[in-house]
């Protein structure tokens, strides 16, 4: 019987975008992340060995009609150093945080005002869409979970929870 590896298939638009199929079935970027671009090749294809450990047959069209096929397999896993336990530390009470203050005006009197600190930067697409990429450890750091997108020349403003 013959040897069948996953097939990915990268397809290379002319504005730097990247539509990714594995056997046929569309592999999207996370929820809330811009579309795959060419410098997220690596990524993809490190993202796919990881998952599936096993060699890749990938197959990249370029927008120019040219076409590039490789094995990519998976690298070697490592196994984690034993470590020792560090002796207890006695405990201490926790310093108090310092306190950094933000004032802004033209709110509604009694209106919830969201406090937000930036993380990152996205570009809009062509049709006005707009998607923010936080790693899980950002979002899991946020007490309240919410994450907000917010257009610095239109004002427009999207708050959700991504799930």
């Amino acid at each position: 019987m013959p040897v069948v590896l996953p097939h990915v298939l990268v397809a290379v638009n002319t504005d730097g975008t990247m539509t990714v199929t594995v056997d046929g079935a569309a592999y999207e970027t996370p929820p809330f992340a811009p579309s795959w671009r060419r410098e997220d090749f690596a990524t993809v294809l490190d993202q796919l060995t990881e998952q599936r450990q096993s060699p890749l047959r990938v197959e990249v069209r370029e927008a120019d009609g040219s076409v590039f096929t490789d094995i990519i397999t998976p690298g070697k896993r490592r196994r984690p150093e034993p470590t020792t336990p560090e002796p207890a530390a006695p405990k201490v009470a926790p310093a108090s945080p310092e306190l950094v203050v933000l004032h802004g005006t033209g709110f509604v009197p009694g209106e919830d005002v969201a406090v937000a600190v930036v993380l990152a930067h996205t570009d809009a697409a062509p049709d006005g869409t707009a998607r923010g990429l936080l790693s899980a450890d950002q979002l899991t750091g946020a007490p309240t979970g919410e994450v907000v997108l917010l257009g610095r020349v239109s004002g427009t403003l999207a708050i959700g929870r991504p799930g």
